[in-house]
């Protein structure tokens, strides 16, 4: 899976997103494309209070490395900031929510055509075109 995208979910069970992203357990990683879907991961915390200690976020916010969205039921606006300096798309998700239907709706999503969030994410995971600044100056764009 190549050209998959990677999704996180905070999860206690593996099945459900039942967590606070900040006092999350665990996250469930996985690689999807419009075709397939493929289990990467568990990463495991244990059990976090919800105390205000941004500490564990970077541990948290590391083990993501790699996703488009982090999937959970709450998370702060500290959290938020970070992940998306990361590139990580924050997803607030009811309580309970199935990961299996969560992972057929973005699929689903990429069949049809992404919205707005899942676009840009998309366009984040491809690399620049190096040529694109020969076109610039062939345009004489200058500094």
């Amino acid at each position: 899976m190549e050209t998959a995208l990677k999704v996180a979910f905070a999860t206690s069970d593996m099945k459900r997103v039942d967590q606070h992203f900040g006092a999350a357990q665990s996250f469930a990683i996985y690689a999807l494309d419009q075709q397939k879907v493929c289990f990467v991961e568990a990463v495991e915390f244990g059990k976090l209070d919800m105390d205000g200690n941004e500490d564990k976020l970077v541990a948290k916010i590391d083990a993501l490395k790699g996703c488009i969205a982090v999937y959970s039921q709450a998370v702060g606006a500290s959290a938020i900031n970070q992940l998306k300096l990361k590139g990580i798309q924050p997803v607030k998700i009811s309580p309970g929510a199935s990961i299996t239907s969560l992972l057929e709706s973005l699929q689903q999503e990429l069949r049809e055509g992404p919205g707005s969030w899942l676009a840009r994410a998309i366009n984040n995971t491809i690399p620049a075109d190096p040529s694109r600044f020969d076109e610039m100056e062939q345009e004489g764009w200058e500094e």
